[in-house]
Order: C-alpha cells, then sequence, then structure tokens
C-alpha cells in the first residue's frame, strides 16, 4: 500500500522490502506477477471459525424472512376469509396478493446488486430490514409489495456478503446455510399458521411477526464486518486483512497475506475496469464479454429453472382443494421435508459439488411431477378434470398425490433449491452486483409469472395437465444443467472465471479441481514428511 492508500502493482510488491509476502513465498508468483490463488492453501481452511458461524447465521436472518414470508402468505389466503371485502377472495384475487410480493422482490433484486457495488453490502441488508418492519406493519396489499421489495435486496445480498466471507472450501456450505434458513422459515411459518387458523384475524398476527426477526438482524448488522472485497476497493487494507485474518483463524500469518495479496490483484483489475466505464458499459461487458455472457446465462439459466419447476405452487389451498381438512398441517409436513433434505445439502454440497448434486436430484423432481399428474387425472376423473370446491374427493389418491409433492421436494430441496443460490460464485468482480441483481431478477421474474398463473392455468388445462407441464419444463432444466454447468465447488470467486475462458467450462472446471485437490494433496504428504 502506498503513502495515498491505493493499491500497489504486483511488481511494487515484490520489490518492497516492508511487503508482507516472504521471500519463499514470491516464488508462487505467476507469469504476470500476480499471485495465483489456487497456490494460496490456508491451514485449516475446512475448518470454520467462530467469527464465520457468527456472520453467517447473522446474515442467515435474511433467508428466514424470505422463508417465513413465502410460507405466511400460503396459510394467510386460507383463513384470510372475507376480512379484506364482502365476500371470500377469488382466485384472481389471491394471485394479487400473492403476486404483489413477487413484483416488489423483483424490483428490489434488479437493484440490489448494483446498490451494494456503491454503498456496500451490509447497508443493504440493513435497508432491507427496514422495509421488512415496515412491510409486515402495513399488511395488506400495499405491504405485501413494501414485504417483496426487501425479499427482493435481501435475497440478492445474503447470499453474496457470505460467499465473500466465507472460506473457499466452505463457500457452498456457508451459502446452503442460508438456504436453510429460507426452509426453516418456512417451517415456522406454516407452525404458526396452524395455531392462528382457527383465530379470527389470525393472518394478521400471522404476517405482522415477521417484523421480529428483521428487526433482530438489524440491530445485529451494526456488529458485522463489510466485505473484505467491497473493503479492498474503498483502500481500507488493514480492514480487510484483520477480517480475513479471522475468517482464516487457523492460516499462517504468511498465509493470510497471500489470501489478501491475490484478492488485491483481483480487486484492482475490478476498479481498473470499474473506473474506466460507465454503469451502462459494465452491463454492456456482462452482456458482450464471452465470459461474463457465460456466467450470466448460467446464473439466470438455473434461477429460472428453480421457478418454472413449480416449487411454489404447493402451497395450502391447494391442499385445501384436494380435501384435506388440515391444510395448513399438511403444508407444514411439505416445508418440513423441504428443510429436512435441505440440511443433507448443507452437510454435501462443497463434498459432492454442485453440478453433481443438480444431475443427480432433478430426475427425481421429473418423477414426483410425473407422478403427481397422474394422480390429480385418477383424483379429479369425476368432476372433469378440474378441483371443485366442497366434491368428495378420494382420500387415497389425495394420499398419493401428497406423497409424490414430498418426493419432489425431497429431490427439489437437495438441488435446485440450493444450488442456484450459489450465484455470487459465476461472475468477476466488476460485474459481480450487475450479474447477480439479473439472476435475482430473473428468478423473481419467473416467480411472478408462476405465481400469478398457476391457478388459472389448472383451470385451464387441469391440475393433472399443469403438473405434466411443469415436470417437461424439470426436463429441459435438467439437460440445460448436463450441458451447460461447470463444477465450481473448491474454486475460489477469481478461479471461477478461468473455467468460462473454455464455453461454458464443464470439463474444465473438473480438470481445475482436479490440479487444486492435487496442491492440497501435495501439502498434506510434505507435512507428514517433515513429521
Amino acid at each position: 500500500m502506498n503513502s495515498s492508500g491505493d493499491i500497489q502493482d504486483m511488481s511494487e510488491v515484490k520489490e518492497s522490502k516492508e511487503s508482507y509476502i516472504e521471500t519463499e513465498d514470491i516464488a508462487q508468483l505467476n507469469a504476470a506477477g500476480e499471485i495465483s490463488e489456487l497456490a494460496v492453501i490456508a491451514e485449516g481452511e475446512e475448518r470454520t471459525t467462530w467469527f464465520v458461524w457468527l456472520l453467517v447465521c447473522c446474515t442467515s436472518i435474511s433467508g428466514l424472512l424470505f422463508g417465513y414470508d413465502t410460507g405466511v402468505i400460503s396459510g394467510a389466503l386460507v383463513t384470510i376469509g372475507s376480512d379484506l371485502g364482502p365476500a371470500e377472495l377469488s382466485s384472481g384475487q389471491k394471485e394479487l396478493i400473492t403476486s404483489a410480493t413477487t413484483l416488489g422482490a423483483l424490483l428490489g433484486g434488479l437493484i440490489a446488486g448494483a446498490l451494494s457495488d456503491y454503498v456496500g453490502r451490509k447497508p443493504v441488508l440493513a435497508i432491507a430490514d427496514i422495509i421488512f418492519i415496515g412491510g409486515a406493519i402495513g399488511q395488506a396489499i400495499g405491504g405485501r409489495f413494501l414485504i417483496g421489495f426487501g425479499v427482493g435486496l435481501a435475497s440478492c445480498i445474503a447470499p453474496l456478503y457470505i460467499q465473500e466471507l466465507s472460506p473457499t472450501r466452505l463457500r457452498g456450505r456457508m451459502v446452503v446455510l442460508n438456504v436453510v434458513m429460507i426452509t426453516g422459515g418456512q417451517v415456522i411459518a406454516y407452525g404458526i399458521g396452524a395455531a392462528f387458523e382457527h383465530l379470527h384475524g389470525g393472518w394478521r398476527w400471522m404476517v405482522g411477526l415477521g417484523a421480529v426477526p428483521a428487526g433482530t438482524q438489524f440491530f445485529m448488522l451494526f456488529f458485522l464486518p463489510e466485505s473484505p472485497r467491497i473493503l479492498l476497493r474503498r483502500g481500507d487494507i488493514d480492514a480487510a486483512k484483520s477480517i480475513m485474518s479471522k475468517v482464516y483463524a487457523h492460516a499462517t500469518p504468511q498465509q493470510v497475506d497471500l489470501k489478501v495479496t491475490a484478492l488485491r490483484s483481483a480487486v484492482r483489475r475490478s476498479i481498473e475496469i470499474t473506473n474506466s466505464t460507465t454503469f451502462m458499459q459494465r452491463v454492456a461487458l456482462i452482456l458482450r464479454n464471452p465470459v461474463n455472457r457465460r456466467a450470466l446465462i448460467i446464473g439466470c439459466g438455473l434461477q429460472a429453472y428453480q421457478q418454472l419447476s413449480g416449487f411454489n405452487t404447493l402451497i395450502a389451498t391447494l391442499f385445501k382443494e384436494i380435501g384435506f381438512n388440515q391444510p395448513t398441517a399438511v403444508g407444514l409436513i411439505v416445508s418440513g421435508t423441504n428443510f429436512l433434505f435441505t440440511l443433507f445439502a448443507l452437510k454435501y454440497i462443497d463434498i459432492i459439488g454442485r453440478r453433481k448434486i443438480m444431475i443427480f436430484s432433478a430426475p427425481g423432481m421429473v418423477v414426483g411431477l410425473v407422478l403427481a399428474s397422474i394422480s390429480f387425472f385418477y383424483l379429479t376423473r369425476h368432476t372433469g378434470g378440474n378441483l371443485v370446491d366442497g366434491s368428495n374427493y378420494s382420500s387415497t389418491w389425495s394420499a398419493i398425490v401428497l406423497l409424490a409433492m414430498i418426493f419432489y421436494v425431497a429431490s427439489y430441496a437437495t438441488g435446485l433449491g440450493n444450488v442456484p443460490w450459489q450465484q455470487g460464485e459465476l461472475f468477476a468482480l466488476e460485474v459481480r452486483g450487475i450479474g447477480t441483481s439479473a439472476s435475482t431478477f430473473m428468478n423473481w421474474a419467473m416467480n411472478l409469472l408462476i405465481g400469478s398463473t398457476y391457478l388459472s392455468l389448472m383451470d385451464r388445462i387441469t391440475p393433472a395437465g399443469a403438473f405434466g407441464f411443469y415436470a417437461g419444463l424439470c426436463l429441459l432444466g435438467w439437460i440445460f444443467c448436463l450441458l451447460c454447468f461447470p463444477e465450481t465447488a473448491g474454486l475460489s470467486l477469481e478461479e471461477v472465471q478461468i473455467v468460462f475462458q473454455h464455453g461454458f467450462g464443464v470439463k474444465e472446471s473438473q480438470r481445475l479441481r482436479k490440479e487444486k485437490q492435487a496442491v492440497v494433496l501435495r501439502e498434506k504428504q510434505g507435512k507428514r514428511g517433515e513429521v
């Protein structure tokens, strides 16, 4: 760092006697004079420190709020009755209430990335919390839109913030913890929904209680650090190094220095691009640059796949229509399945890898949806293929529908429910905010499409046809993953950019991972030899 606090060129680092890079570590500089992150393996990198757990748990409250909101509206629509007017809500009105949140989230997600690049990750999370609180108090459709805006901000920034503050080898697991909190929020929402189901005006309590975790996180944000990448962009190298030393608490000072220097190199390149371009030029950069464009296709493609799979059609009102007397309790079973299998992903996403876990879990989703489609066909034969309120449906076929949905949800939670939220690791730092915003926008755009049409779709082509349609979309998404989705587990955020220099990088990612695993193995063998 020079006297003005700017980031030095790496040639200066090599020549400076005051540099924190040790002589033996200089050998790890690549031909361009920059440190290869591939060679920087921090001791104890696979172990999670209390500091990382603390910041991830605090940040993941955003996930809890996200999940709580998506779950609570499902139960609220069952109990809301005629509280908002002289008659009970129609299908179109229910779609409007559901879609109000999604529309707000779509707009919030669109601006979140660029806003966080300008003001930092923490302030955006704080803004989201304030909006959550206001929306929870506002309650009705206007409040739903406001909550949605907060959901959009948080759903974009929380995974990004976690990724930038997690050790490379644990990054996937830490982001999945945010998804665990989303599913946990859904379980809590359904539990609260069941408790308030028979209370007059209970839906207001369901929605209003969302202000509690939002207020809690807002208070805790005062004690969390900013992302090291944001600090380096501001020239605050000492603060960034201090945070990295806590993230890699078991590493030697030299290893932490190397981590920081490798990160500084990437940040410096990002600053050069940012300072020499406007926002619209960076938007053009993500569209025209082949590396950035491939990352954008995968980020947006996975988020679209997540929503077009039809997961958000599984709401309590559907269980009510097929004959379950306690639809919110049945929804709790489905959300509980989602929570449990997300825990499986938490354990294995960095071990098995993002690509493999997607490839192996997606066929289960197709099978579950096909089975649900067949079950709906036989369930509704005596009502012309459509669901009719007050009809006496077969309890056997209703149970088979529920089992099919549980199987589908288990497969979804294992892969598709988690992997798309690893989106931040796909993009170079200079376009990461724009890329994550675009991907989150795609998620909420498809969510809006599904949420505003699925009831009408079931009326038009029958429930059997609708679930068969979603099964076809799931199959197409699986093919997309087979052909285009590279493995990013174990690679640094900067190494992922190397992958996309080779097309979609499916084979290159596997080669790079093997190369990095070989480095780790040699280091372990060297330590055994010293002993």
